[in-house]
């Protein structure tokens, strides 16, 4: 299996508001692959690894609701 691109990963992680679930999930994944392959730059994990964890962040603020615990 290929690493996916980097800054393509990147720019799907951008798009995670504009996609459906499924779509999301599969970019969250390829994102996974890439902060696992240590023939990437360390740069390019940081940056994937920060917008995945910012959309992770935002992910749990928009589907926790008050009454739910987390």
């Amino acid at each position: 299996m290929t690493t996916p691109n980097p800054q393509e990963v990147l720019q799907h992680l951008q798009q995670l508001e504009q996609v459906d679930t499924v779509q999301s999930a599969s970019y969250r994944e390829e994102a996974q692959d890439v902060l696992a392959d240590s023939s990437v730059s360390l740069p390019w994990r940081e940056a994937i690894s920060d917008r995945l964890n910012q959309a992770n962040h935002d992910l749990a603020l928009h589907t926790v609701g008050n009454e739910d615990s987390y």
